[in-house]
């Protein structure tokens, strides 16, 4: 590999397409990797999250959130550790109400596991929907939100199968989110929920934060009896995120990020780049002979386009086609097989053009053979 100060890539380029950990903009990778080496004095590794270089850090990295979203004043923004595998846990306790009682959507691995752990936290759980009848390839439509309920559950995006809610039915029930692969990708109103949780590593930052965006009314409340001090949100509201050693790197990768998406037109335009990058891969998916998408076309995630060759004896042959091409990352989840293309908001127009060529050198090769 070579490097020079200016780039921290290969030379011969990759266009990476995988799940996750995240992508990146390549001037967030270069501010990242100055700050390991020096932060006024230190690295970033090493300064203590007590120090008031970092928690001016933390301070920014939680203001430039509620910015880009629009975060509403009776909001908290926190940065936890974890995972929204831990997240699942958090979101169930805090909302743990009178009822003791919630409403899940089952749209795919994740949302199950969301489920499991809001029982083994002993709340009554009841699936209102679920898609897991055609390994699902669809959401939900038409479900409804019975009255008893604490509180209700859904994933936003499905990194696993393709899926993607365009629009979540309305209710008077509070509403919780796993937002983890499709937060900063497009506007949201962060008002119509009481909890929004997203593990970074997607669109935001490095693998190590999570992401919590908390209505006020929320701390405090739960009636869930004896939640651990770590898993209480109150203690890490009045902490501030301090309450024990934050992720300090992925927290301060994570503002850098912020600033270049506020800096690059923030999320109306990060919006904009990612429909184009999708509709462009859908298109060629939908037109090329050799190809198929896995989902339902209302429901296509922006964020995770699952394909398959609708002749599988060749997913091996496109498989080595596209390592050739510099294309990283596509292989598709066991779950569905096939491929798997991530644009994140880090993968540019550019990656998704050089993928899609590929693919008609792909049909335009094998047509020719089998013609």
């Amino acid at each position: 590999m070579t490097r020079d100060s200016t780039k921290i890539y290969s030379m011969a380029k990759k266009h990476n397409f995988g799940a996750g950990p995240c992508i990146l903009p390549q001037e967030v990778f270069q501010q990242a990797a100055k700050a390991v080496l020096d932060f006024n004095g230190l690295s970033i590794l090493e300064v203590s999250h007590r120090d008031k270089d970092f928690m001016a850090v933390m301070e920014e990295a939680r203001m430039l959130v509620k910015k880009v979203l629009n975060v509403p004043d009776d909001y908290t923004v926190l940065y936890l550790q974890g995972g929204a595998s831990l997240g699942f846990l958090i979101a169930a306790m805090n909302m743990c109400g009178k009822n003791r009682k919630a409403a899940y959507v089952e749209t795919g691995v994740w949302a199950k596991k969301a489920a499991k752990e809001a029982k083994l936290a002993g709340l009554t759980v009841d699936t209102i929907a679920n898609s897991a009848d055609k390994n699902y390839s669809y959401i939900p439509k038409g479900f409804k939100i019975g009255a008893d309920y604490d509180y209700v559950h859904y994933t936003s995006n499905n990194t696993i199968y393709g899926t993607q809610f365009r629009e979540f039915p309305k209710s008077n029930i509070p509403l919780v989110c796993d937002m983890s692969s499709d937060i900063f990708s497009k506007k949201i109103n962060v008002a119509d929920y009481h909890i929004i949780y997203a593990g970074a590593q997607k669109n935001l930052g490095p693998a190590g934060a999570t992401l919590f965006i908390v209505k006020n009314s929320v701390l405090g409340n739960s009636t869930y009896a004896n939640i651990p001090s770590y898993l209480d949100l109150k203690n890490h509201a009045e902490n501030e995120s301090m309450y024990n050693t934050p992720p300090c790197f992925s927290v301060y990768v994570s503002m850098l990020n912020l600033r270049h998406l506020i800096a690059n037109g923030g999320l109306e335009a990060m919006e904009k780049k990612n429909e184009k990058k999708a509709a462009l891969l859908y298109a060629e998916i939908d037109s090329n002979p050799l190809f198929k998408g896995t989902v339902e076309k209302e429901d296509r995630s922006n964020m995770n386009v699952c394909f398959v060759c609708k002749d599988e004896s060749l997913t091996e042959q496109f498989q080595l086609m596209c390592k050739e091409a510099g294309l990283i990352g596509l292989k598709g989840h066991r779950s569905v097989g096939g491929f798997r293309a991530s644009l994140y908001n880090a993968c540019e127009i550019s990656d998704v053009e050089v993928l899609v060529n590929t693919m008609k050198s792909f049909a335009k090769k094998n047509v020719a053979v089998n013609s």
